[in-house]
């Protein structure tokens, strides 16, 4: 008869740590589940109030400051706007939970001597996102923030590094806005050469977009970058380092211009190494906005 209780107790004993191993199984899948959710919100984060057909990727927002309206091309005298165009595809890759940076060590590495790391290869459904995603994924050893802003851009001596290269970029972001309906296709003639420009076709957008802006520096301006919207924050910063960040200030009113460019020079002025030592950054960002402003 003892033998039987036992027995009995030995399988209720197993019956119950199954129960509790199921349990701790179960646990663990709905925080992995948790964790691919969060990833995913992350893609769609920000610019809630747009529709899925108008939102739009960090560079896009970028190159739709710096086109002219009508004309539908940007400044022949900008020389930083394709530089600052493949920063904005590394910060938008990071927002989205696709890189970082490496560990920074016992020793404290700087933002521009650590590598950039793949944290995830899932598409972004962005073909330029996911052409860079794929070079930054198979480059081994890893690259620097700053080396793959010159690679992406062709900016190389390597002849074996120039398949890196991101062409066309401006063009096939402009299609991308056509697509989205907020730009146009039209051919124009420069007496020796036909070009094709994207002017503005649907100026809410880019009106809601400058104002997106402005607003940041001027009515919800909260004299904290790290209480800022991580995004907007990246577009003002990149907006500037690709030298359009001025369009959008062009038709405000003289006083309010000159506060929304002094808090502008606030955020310039700040330390990417000390800001990137805070809690709940991205690191990535700070590290582009070092390769910007060294």
């Amino acid at each position: 008869m003892a033998s039987i209780k036992q027995r009995n107790s030995g399988l209720v004993q197993r019956r119950t740590e199954a129960i509790r191993s199921a349990a701790d199984k179960d646990r663990d899948s709905a925080d992995e589940e948790d964790e691919a959710r969060r990833g995913e919100e992350e893609d769609d984060d920000n610019d809630k109030g747009d529709s899925k057909e108008t939102r739009l990727t960090l560079m896009e927002e970028v190159l739709l400051l710096g086109l002219k309206d009508r004309e539908g091309y940007t400044s022949f005298w900008n020389d930083c706007i394709s530089s600052g165009l493949r920063g904005c595809m590394l910060v938008e890759l990071a927002l989205r939970g696709r890189l970082q940076l490496e560990a920074c060590g016992v020793r404290r590495k700087s933002l521009l001597s650590r590598k950039v790391i793949c944290k995830s290869d899932a598409a972004t459904g962005d073909v330029l996102l996911d052409e860079a995603l794929k070079h930054i994924k198979e480059t081994q050893p890893p690259e620097t923030v700053q080396s793959w802003i010159e690679l992406l851009s062709g900016e190389t001596w390597n002849p074996l590094k120039l398949h890196y290269q991101l062409r066309n970029v401006r063009e096939r972001l402009a299609k991308n806005l056509v697509e989205k309906g907020v730009l146009t296709t039209e051919k124009q003639n420069f007496l020796l050469f036909d070009m094709t420009t994207h002017p503005l076709t649907n100026s809410t957008i880019k009106q809601r977009l400058v104002k997106k802006v402005q607003e940041s520096v001027l009515e919800k301006w909260v004299n904290d970058p790290h209480r800022m919207d991580k995004r907007v924050l990246s577009l003002i910063l990149l907006a500037h380092s690709s030298d359009v960040l001025e369009n959008a200030f062009a038709p405000l009113q003289d006083d309010q211009y000159d506060l929304g460019m002094k808090r502008v020079h606030t955020l310039l002025e700040l330390e990417p190494e000390k800001e990137s030592a805070k809690p709940n950054v991205n690191e990535l960002m700070w590290a582009v906005v070092a390769a910007f402003t060294k």
